[in-house]
């Protein structure tokens, strides 16, 4: 019994690794499972469906692995900042647990690239911001983030989220892309880079709002 499921466990991750690898160099709809099982070297070709069901059961193991790790890195990170009144600090906190993460995978790495991918798809995307809202480390950041920020319009607060969550998934695909064909990058280490994407992010944040900017309140009428 132990073999077997040390078998299985093995085959496991040779399927994430093969799906996450082959989603992001070339899109999740235009993969197959059949194509993800042969590059994960499984003579079965209902391999995915066997082990994970569907295309988008596969997705989401592949982003339940990572979140857990960065997970880790995140509660070490508020527990360093606990109390504080910086948007900075709550900035760094939604950054560098997923740069330290791709870090310490090595290169080439496809997560980042994968996170891309994924987020162009409406169903999937609904995969990666349901999976984001389990993660309690998550949600006491962005509490933390909104706290240092009181009097910013709701509509506001919800379009920097968006802008927010666009430069993190996109600059670090771009990154991660370079690195895996060897181009050079702005900055020399995933540490340096995420210090760029925290300047940009409290600078978002920390941003004027022009008077009379708000997208208008359900009821109200715009001028």
């Amino acid at each position: 019994m132990a073999v077997r499921a040390e078998r299985v466990s093995a085959t496991r991750e040779q399927i994430l690794t093969a799906g996450e690898r082959l989603f992001a160099e070339h899109g999740v709809f235009t993969v197959s499972n059949r194509r993800v099982s042969e590059a994960a070297g499984q003579g079965n070709n209902t391999a995915v469906g066997y082990h994970f069901g569907t295309k988008a059961d596969l997705v989401r193991a592949i982003v339940r692995g990572h979140a857990e790790r960065m997970e880790v890195v995140r509660r070490r990170m508020l527990a360093e900042i606990d109390g504080s009144t910086e948007v900075r600090d709550w900035v760094a906190c939604l950054v560098r647990p997923l740069t330290e993460h791709l870090a310490a995978l090595g290169n080439p790495t496809w997560f980042a690239r994968f996170g891309a991918q994924v987020m162009t798809d409406p169903a999937l995307r609904e995969i990666m911001i349901v999976e984001a809202l389990t993660s309690p480390t998550l949600l006491r950041t962005l509490d933390g983030l909104n706290a240092c920020l009181p009097r910013l319009p709701v509509e506001v607060r919800a379009e920097r989220g968006e802008m927010t969550s666009q430069l993190m998934v996109h600059i670090c695909a771009e990154r991660e892309r370079a690195l895996a064909e060897g181009r050079p990058t702005p900055r020399s280490t995933w540490h340096d880079a995420a210090t760029g994407l925290v300047d940009a992010i409290t600078g978002l944040w920390a941003a004027p709002v022009t008077p009379g900017g708000e997208t208008p309140r359900s009821g109200q009428v715009s001028t």
